[in-house]
């Protein structure tokens, strides 16, 4: 079963056959992972040079996080933090191609309109806003749809699934043809590690990723310095990067085209090995 290949991005085409990276850039000051944000504008050009020159193909940009409990922000608030970053990052590395994570509609227009943003990023797959299939259409843009349990207020609160593969093989189906029907081209799907999932709905997650293929379409997995980690293995969020890099290795031989990451020398050495592995 061959998966798409290639992705487009402002019409160039981003070639998913051997799996990518995408580095995160927060530029809100409610992330999970302290270290993580960028809070001020020498800060971000030097986070993203750095994405960039530890072999990194995408940066992922957010300006509000998407934490359990996260803090609220206003959709002018995060517009106003959003676009300066944006075109920031534009005028310095014109090439780089570009993911914004939001899940408001008008945020994704004008990041894609006055940001020149490539890709969107939505961790809650048109729940929060449900203008938001239609809009990625009349941009079109490649879209990452997210599968979520609730949002980020409610989705840690005791998260229960009779059955969560199929459950999620469910909802991809409904939305993917949503999506079709709204006419937009390109999708990315993300089985949403950590929302609306404990321990171990995550690893039995993990464990079957390769059934997400059935979709024939790029798989991006998010797993970078999560709690299935850092609780599994008592430790703290700054002390799992081995743990990340271990579960994104598993990602990849089950399948994941993007690995979303914080540290991306070290997802990019994940890819090489892998793929050395794989085509030996």
């Amino acid at each position: 079963m061959n998966s798409k290949r290639f992705i487009n991005c402002r019409g160039n085409l981003l070639d998913l056959s051997t799996p990518v990276v995408m580095g995160i850039v927060n530029i809100t000051s409610d992330s999970f992972y302290a270290t993580s944000r960028c809070k001020n504008d020498t800060e971000i050009l030097k986070r993203v040079e750095t994405i960039i020159n530890e072999g990194g193909k995408i940066i992922d940009i957010g300006a509000i996080s998407s934490r359990p409990d996260a803090e609220d922000m206003t959709v002018e608030e995060e517009i106003n933090r959003l676009i300066p970053a944006l075109q920031l990052i534009r005028n310095k590395f014109p090439e780089i191609v570009v993911s914004v994570d939001t899940y408001q509609a008008i945020v994704a227009q004008r990041a894609v309109n006055e940001g020149e943003a490539d890709i969107i990023n939505d961790i809650s797959g048109g729940e929060i806003d449900k203008s938001m299939f239609d809009t990625i259409a009349e941009l079109n843009v490649p879209y990452i749809l997210t599968h979520i349990k609730g949002n980020p207020k409610t989705m840690q609160i005791n998260p229960h699934y009779q059955d969560i593969i199929s459950e999620i093989m469910l909802f991809f189906a409904k939305k993917l043809n949503l999506l079709r029907m709204s006419g937009v081209k390109d999708v990315i799907i993300d089985p949403g590690f950590g929302f609306g999932k404990n321990i171990n709905h995550n690893y039995s997650l993990l464990k079957n990723l390769h059934e997400f293929k059935i979709f024939e379409l790029p798989v991006m997995v998010g797993i970078s310095r999560k709690s299935m980690i850092y609780k599994t293995l008592n430790t703290t969020i700054e002390q799992c990067l081995n743990g990340t890099t271990v579960l994104n290795t598993i990602s990849l031989l089950g399948g994941a085209k993007i690995l979303r990451v914080h540290d991306v020398k070290e997802a990019v050495e994940s890819v090489t090995l892998t793929q050395k592995l794989l085509q030996s």
